[in-house]
């Protein structure tokens, strides 16, 4: 699990920061972003589309690929979390981590 910061960094009421104790590689942080900014351009294009009133099926279709992206960013941070920070805090004797982890299997794993 991560270690709070004391920085307000975070977008929205509800948030709790945590930042990771062990830093993600350098390899696996630029291929997230790669990832993500992918992502980001589909759903520009999507509203694109949009502005454009193109035919529902074809948004459709762009709106599952930029979903689909995004998953398959959730699954990659979500086999890292397991690997390093669940993996730390059993170590340490903390077993509460499990039901985070569980928690967040079910949130993202479909």
């Amino acid at each position: 699990m991560e270690k709070a910061s004391s920085e307000g960094a975070c977008a929205g009421a509800a948030c709790t920061c945590h930042h990771k104790e062990t830093p993600r590689a350098a390899q696996f942080q630029a291929d997230l972003q790669k990832r993500l900014n992918r992502a980001i351009g589909q759903l520009n294009g999507v509203k694109d589309m949009l502005d454009d009133n193109r035919y529902c099926g074809d948004v459709l279709t762009q709106l599952a690929a930029a979903e689909s992206a995004i998953h398959n960013v959730s699954a990659l941070l979500l086999q890292d979390h397991l690997e390093t920070c669940v993996v730390e805090q059993v170590q340490r004797g903390n077993t509460e981590v499990i039901d985070e982890a569980m928690q967040l299997i079910k949130r993202f794993a479909r």
